[in-house]
C-alpha cells in the first residue's frame, strides 16, 4: 500500500473534488474501541470535471484510523476498489 503525506493526501482529494465537482461522501458506519475506529464510506459523484465524460460513479472504501491522546487521527490508512 502507496504511503501518503499530507499533502499528497490532499492532493489525492483536491483531484477527485476537480473531476467530481458534485462529490458526495456518505458514512456507512463507524466502529470504534479503545484508541482506534474503522471508517467505512461510500462515495458518489458525476465525472463532470475539466474533460469529464459525464460518467456517474459508485464505490466503497474504508479508513482505518488511530487517535492521539487529545482525540485527533494522529494515524489513518485506508483504501478503495479503483476498479470498482
Amino acid at each position: 500500500m502507496e504511503r501518503r503525506t499530507p499533502l499528497s493526501r490532499a492532493q489525492l482529494v483536491q483531484g477527485f473534488y476537480d473531476a467530481f465537482p458534485d462529490t458526495v461522501v456518505i458514512m456507512d458506519a463507524v466502529r470504534g474501541a479503545g484508541e482506534n475506529a474503522v471508517y467505512l464510506w461510500t462515495y458518489e459523484g458525476t465525472d463532470n470535471g475539466p474533460g469529464g465524460t459525464g460518467n456517474r460513479v459508485r464505490f466503497n472504501g474504508w479508513e482505518a484510523w488511530t487517535f492521539s491522546d487529545d482525540g485527533l487521527i494522529a494515524r489513518s490508512t485506508g483504501t478503495f476498489d479503483a476498479e470498482e
